[in-house]
């Protein structure tokens, strides 16, 4: 059969891979054609778009890259048009996916979402747009569970094929000395927004004796390159260093990790590394989240793991509460007080428990096969 997907940043392109292989197993005929980036791409078909050529977050975000938006919303239409595929598979990636969902199924496409769209946070006026245009959204939450069932949208649930990603991961040792880990996000302006406090931070302890061999290291993300970060690590570089390429390793190896929430913060959780989470935005972005969405008032936490646990397994420090005397704290404690590290490490194991087990990927897989062979 003929598949065509649609990934649009780091994390799509890790699980659309990670299902494209599972298709295969079922499906040795498979073919591909994908907007996304290498990891699919090294998995077979044909790549017509890296998602490198343009990632963006925030509403103030989407406005300055507009022009390109629309663009590439027009050339992956004329794509799935080219391609004819016998189902287009979106992943993740609202923004630009739900356009393109609108449009398969206008033009009689059957048409697949894996991992939902988190209309459970904000935007719920999507789910009529989820139930009118897809044929079956696949979640990857068990919190997810009972609010589509409300909605009246179908869905299929696995369980969660990051599980599988870290548990496959080949881990590497990284760096010699105690560090600590920065996960500032992909987008650029998660990294300016993340990375400055950060750096206050690296700077004073490393001012401190009791922490002054302590490193840091910032896992770079793959759609981003060393420029992005120079003006940062700039004078810092006998401390501080970027890593492209490694983050499970990064992560696995580190003390304590700063996570931009976000993906990052739940791998982070499946890899037992203690952790905080960070959060900061554009001022208007802000303003719309809290105010417009009231995002803050429908849901408690920002970072999955937590929302997973039903409870705050680790600290989530946003917009203001971002900031050096919080993230100082905390790592402090993180680093100094064993009982609380374990606390944070049992609360990982209800998470772990939670998302079942790791072969997620190969279960949606054979559903969306079967769902394709029954027509």
């Amino acid at each position: 059969m003929k598949y065509f997907l649609v990934a649009g940043e780091a994390s799509g392109d890790l699980h659309a891979s990670n299902l494209m292989k599972a298709l295969k197993l079922e499906d040795p005929t498979a073919d591909f054609r994908f907007w996304g980036g290498d990891m699919m791409a090294s998995v077979g078909g044909v790549l017509l778009h890296h998602y490198k050529e343009g990632a963006v977050m925030g509403i103030g975000d989407v406005f300055s890259k507009g022009v390109v938006l629309l663009k590439n919303i027009k050339q992956c239409k004329q794509d799935i048009i080219d391609f004819d595929p016998d189902v287009v598979i979106l992943i993740d990636y609202p923004g630009f996916n739900m356009r393109i969902a609108k449009f398969a199924h206008s033009k009689g496409f059957k048409v697949f979402y894996y991992i939902a769209p988190k209309t459970w946070a904000s935007r719920s006026w999507r789910n009529k747009k989820l139930k009118r245009y897809v044929d079956m959204l696949y979640i990857v939450f068990p919190f997810e569970i009972p609010y589509f069932t409300k909605q009246g949208i179908p869905f299929v649930y696995k369980g969660n094929p990051l599980v599988e990603a870290v548990e496959s991961a080949k881990i590497e040792k990284v760096c010699e000395e105690k560090y600590i880990a920065i996960l500032p996000g992909s987008r650029k302006g998660e990294i300016t927004r993340t990375l400055p406090i950060c750096m206050e931070l690296a700077d004073k302890m490393h001012a401190e004796q009791q922490y002054s061999d302590f490193k840091f290291i910032i896992a770079g993300a793959p759609s981003r390159d060393i420029s992005d970060y120079e003006e940062f690590i700039k004078g810092r570089e006998s401390y501080v260093k970027v890593i492209f390429s490694q983050t499970y390793s990064i992560i696995k190896g580190a003390e304590v990790a700063i996570v931009n929430s976000g993906t990052a913060s739940l791998e982070t959780a499946l890899l037992g590394t203690p952790q905080m989470v960070c959060w900061s935005t554009s001022a208007f972005t802000a303003f719309v989240a809290r105010h417009i969405l009231r995002v803050m008032d429908k849901i408690k936490y920002i970072s999955l793991g937590n929302l997973i646990a039903d409870r705050l397994v680790f600290k989530e420090f946003v917009q203001e509460d971002f900031n050096l005397a919080n993230i100082e704290n905390e790592t402090h404690r993180l680093l100094a007080d064993p009982l609380y590290r374990e606390k944070m490490l049992e609360g990982y194991s209800d998470i772990k428990k939670a998302l079942g087990h790791g072969n997620a990927s190969k279960a949606f897989a054979d559903d969306m096969i079967k769902r394709l062979s029954s027509n």
